[in-house]
């Protein structure tokens, strides 16, 4: 084409724009992709934060029970029990929940089996393929396992 023909410096004009739109696309998706980033770092910093900042009493609260002057067995109860209902409460903020799954279906994707039991020998009678005893709690965090219960099950 020649370089006065009006078509060709259409051409050149539309091409240009695109191109110009095209940088600009590239720079946003950038931009975008790093304010993502930094939001990421930034949710995954306070988040730790505030959880922490919710154990803070409960470290409060144990430090004083070890201070406490020859304490008798009631106030030694009446202590923990307050401890562990700040520690509840921190759990609890955070969605941090506990899974105690007595007497429920085995789910094994919420607990861990350990052995099983016959049905005869649980009291009260537990179904079978239902959890008999639990060894230890399981817990949830945001409805994701961060450690299963383990557990006795009834056999089938």
């Amino acid at each position: 084409m020649a370089s006065g023909d009006p078509r060709a410096a259409e051409l050149e004009r539309r091409l240009a724009e695109t191109h110009e739109r095209y940088l600009r696309a590239v720079a946003e998706t950038e931009n975008v992709r790093r304010r993502a980033q930094e939001e990421v770092a930034r949710a995954q910093k306070f988040g730790i934060e505030a959880f922490a900042e919710s154990l803070l009493p409960v470290k409060d609260s144990l430090e004083l029970a070890l201070t406490a002057e020859a304490p008798d067995l009631e106030n030694m109860k009446e202590g923990v029990g307050a401890t562990l209902r700040l520690l509840a409460s921190a759990f609890e903020k955070n969605r941090l929940v506990e899974i105690d799954p007595r007497g429920q279906k085995f789910d094994p994707n919420l607990h861990q089996a350990i052995s099983t039991v016959p049905a005869s020998g649980t009291q009260p009678p537990v179904a079978p393929g239902h959890v008999a005893h639990v060894l230890q709690k399981g817990y949830l965090i945001a409805d994701r396992v961060l450690r299963p219960a383990l557990v006795t099950v009834v056999q089938d």
